[in-house]
This record gives C-alpha cells, sequence and structure tokens, in this order.
C-alpha cells in the first residue's frame, strides 16, 4: 500500500478544480490558527487529525472546545464540571468550556448540549482567546451553533472565520430529530442565515451543499468543496495485531463501524440481519456506541439474533485499521431524507482507504462515491432487501474479486481523497482569508 502523501493527487475534474486552483498553496509562513469544535480528542473525530496535522505543518493551534461526553453522553473519566480547562494535546492547545453532556436520549437534553456550549464558548473565548488570529476555523458537524462564538471574535477583530459545514440545517435537525415545526424551522434558518453572512470562507463537505448554503447567505465565490478524508493510519499504517481488542466471530463479517444513532437506520440493518439469519456464519458487528444502542442491544434479543448480530462498543481511532482488516465488507448506512443524500457519511474515506469491500445502504453522493469507485454494493435507503441480497453477492464473491473491490475502493480514495493536498488547500484558504480581513482591517 502506497503512503507517499505526494504521489497521489486528487482528479483534474471539475469537481476537484475548486481545490486545485486553491492560492497561496506553496506558502509555509506559520499561521496562528484557532479551531473552534465543540467535539475534539478525546472525542474520536476528524478535527483531531486536522489540528494535528496543521501543528505538525508548523502553525500555531489552539482549539477551543467543551469537555469530552460523546457519544457515551456522561463525562469522560478526569473531565467534568471542575475542568480541566487547559491542556497540551502534542503541541495543541487546548482550552475547555463548560457544557451540559448530552445524556443518552431525549431531545431536550441534546438541545441543551448544544446551547450550554454555545452559550459558554461565546461568553469564554474572548477572554481566554486572546490576540489575533490568522484563521478562526469552526467544525461543524452539528450542531451549527458552534459557529456562534467565531461571530462573537470575528465581530471583536479577532480573525477571519472559515466554516466547515458537514450538516445542512435547519435540514439536519429534520432529518435527525424529526423537528418539522415551521416556526422553529424558520428560527434556524435565520440564525444560519445569520451565521453565514458573518463567515469569510464557508467550507462544504459535499458539493451537493452549495445550493442550500448560497440560498441561506453564503457568498457563492466565497464557498469551497473541503470534503472529509481518512486519518493516516487508515490510508498508512498497516493494521496491528492488538491482543485487547475482541476476538472475532469466525465467518463472513459484515462490520458496521461509527455511531449508533437514528440517522443510522438500525431498524432496516436489523431486518436485513433478519433476512439472512439462516446463514449462521454471516456475522454483523458493530463497533461503536450512540444514541440507539440500547435499543439495538434489545432488538437483537428480541428477534433471536444474538448469534449473529455483535455489539462491541466503543475503541478508540488507532484500533479501527485492526478491526477493518478483519472485515470481508464495511457497512454505511443514513436514512432516506433528503439532506442525506447530498451528505457524503465521514466514514466513508476511511472505508475507501482501508482496502476493503464496501456495501452501502443510502441514496445520493455516498452511493455514488461507492458505486462509482467499483468499491462493493450499493443499494437506496431504507432499502432492507436489497441490502441483504447485496450482502449475499458479497459473501458468494470469491475472495479475488472482493480484493478486488478493495483495491478499487483505495485507488479512488486516492485520487479524489488525498488527505495532503486537502490540508493544503485548506492553508491556502486560510492565508487568502486573513490577507482580506487585514486589507479590509
Amino acid at each position: 500500500m502506497r503512503c507517499d502523501p505526494g504521489s497521489v493527487g486528487l482528479a483534474l475534474h471539475g469537481r476537484r478544480a475548486s481545490i486545485m486552483g486553491t492560492p497561496g498553496l506553496s506558502s509555509r509562513t506559520q499561521l496562528r490558527i484557532l479551531i473552534i469544535a465543540q467535539y475534539y480528542w478525546p472525542e474520536n473525530f476528524r478535527i483531531n487529525d486536522l489540528a494535528a496535522s496543521l501543528h505538525e505543518r508548523g502553525h500555531q493551534v489552539t482549539v477551543l472546545t467543551g469537555q469530552p461526553n460523546y457519544p457515551a453522553g456522561r463525562f469522560f473519566e478526569g473531565y467534568g464540571w471542575s475542568g480541566p480547562w487547559r491542556q497540551d494535546r502534542d503541541g495543541v492547545e487546548v482550552l475547555r468550556c463548560p457544557l451540559l453532556p448530552r445524556g443518552r436520549s431525549g431531545k431536550l437534553r441534546l438541545a441543551l448540549n448544544y446551547l450550554s456550549f454555545a452559550v459558554s464558548a461565546s461568553v469564554m473565548a474572548p477572554f481566554r482567546c486572546r490576540g489575533h488570529f490568522d484563521a478562526i476555523f469552526v467544525y461543524a458537524p452539528s450542531p451549527i451553533t458552534v459557529a456562534l462564538p467565531a461571530v462573537v471574535l470575528r465581530a471583536l477583530g479577532r480573525g477571519p472565520v472559515l466554516l466547515w459545514v458537514l450538516d445542512l440545517w435547519p435540514e439536519s435537525i429534520t432529518a435527525a430529530a424529526g423537528v418539522r415545526a415551521a416556526t422553529i424551522l424558520s428560527a434556524v434558518s435565520r440564525l444560519v442565515r445569520f451565521i453565514y453572512r458573518r463567515c469569510d470562507r464557508v467550507l462544504v463537505q459535499s458539493l451537493a451543499f452549495n445550493h442550500s448554503v448560497a440560498r441561506l447567505g453564503a457568498d457563492p465565490a466565497k464557498i469551497h468543496f473541503f470534503p472529509s478524508w481518512a486519518e493516516n493510519l487508515f490510508a498508512c499504517a498497516p493494521p496491528s495485531s492488538d491482543a485487547q481488542l475482541p476476538a472475532l466471530p469466525r465467518g463472513f463479517r459484515v462490520m458496521f463501524a461509527g455511531n449508533v444513532g437514528a440517522a443510522q437506520d438500525f431498524p432496516a440493518i436489523l431486518r436485513a440481519a433478519e433476512q439472512l439469519k439462516a446463514r449462521t456464519d454471516i456475522h454483523w458487528i458493530v463497533v461503536g456506541d450512540g444514541r440507539m444502542a440500547d435499543w439495538v442491544k434489545s432488538e437483537i434479543s428480541a428477534r433471536g439474533l444474538d448469534g449473529q448480530v455483535h455489539l462491541l462498543g466503543s475503541f478508540p481511532v488507532e484500533a479501527m485499521p485492526s478491526f477493518y482488516a478483519q472485515a470481508d465488507c464495511l457497512l454505511v448506512t443514513l436514512k432516506r431524507e433528503p439532506i442525506f443524500a447530498l451528505t457524503i457519511p465521514g466514514k466513508v474515506q476511511s472505508y475507501l482507504a482501508s482496502g476493503r469491500p464496501v456495501v452501502a445502504m443510502l441514496d445520493g453522493e455516498g452511493a455514488r462515491i461507492v458505486t462509482e469507485a467499483g468499491a462493493g454494493k450499493a443499494g437506496p435507503a431504507e432499502d432492507h432487501q436489497l441490502l441483504a441480497d447485496n450482502i449475499m453477492s458479497l459473501y458468494r464473491a470469491s475472495a479475488a474479486e472482493r480484493e478486488q473491490m478493495g483495491r478499487s475502493a483505495r485507488a479512488y480514495y486516492e485520487a479524489h481523497f488525498d488527505r495532503e493536498l486537502l490540508i493544503t488547500a485548506l492553508e491556502g484558504w486560510m492565508r487568502e482569508a486573513g490577507d482580506a480581513s487585514r486589507d479590509n482591517g
């Protein structure tokens, strides 16, 4: 497997032109960067890798974040209402704000979790994040309220704001939380418009986001395509043998990794598992946790799937390549919602980089990528019968056929989601925004 990031580049078709044309890519002047992210280490999110990468490139990086509580909904051991409030993470300064843990269930508790970080970070940021930053980078998988502290700092002249939109609002709260009240959606739309209009750059993880982002007030000339990538440990590091990882059942292993939530449509996954129940050597392995985990566990017992569906819980991201290497195929799913059809699920890049076959039950961009890559099988969201059929197709395929799918997945990743080129593009946008901010100041 190749690991030289400079040996590959993003494909030069229209989909990548905005990245390849980014100005200032060759400059290596140190930047002072503030990252605002509700989620950060020891929580497992791609922003951890981005912060570390920017630091490794010689930039001064500070992260403003909350006390870690995702996905279990309670504070991690060693964290809580008494802090810690300042840490050093491999050269990255980490500043933490108080927030209400998200809990295991309940829309009100989740809303309070979002609101508590937005308020505490907005109040504390001017005092804790002193001086001028070349770039204030907002990591926004959800909620959009995470951008409010950045808006406050920008208004105080602390630096330009670059917002990385990984979930569209208000569409996401309809899809994930079932909120359909017109008054709530209208209020959220006004908030989103307020935020977008105060961003110097808006980065979108999917080209399909462009219309919605521009419709809600972002300057189309300042919208850039910035997809996710896989951490280096997926793209480069060979999987290790770790005796502390649980032994996996023998047979054909269908592996789902990540959040066990409502958006991932576990009811359809379990229906597909029921369809294949007679195939006792097909095992569905879930590596992750989330708000639906308790429900999934009870349904496994109720449906008599204890021998086929295995909930392993969460593991550090460093363990995932070893899990992936033991999978016969990797599963990605999303419910049928218009917003999800526009989204590229973050795990898709990690799956492709790992060089394993992928089976998808989702619509739109994610399914297109799996199909275009020749990486495995894709079917529509919520179609549990076709998911079962696609699993059977991979089950019956020869080892050589599955290995070819894995090679195709890896090749597509190298051609379209190269990590080093993407981060270099981000550096260019940060410099460009910083220069414009200073000129306008």
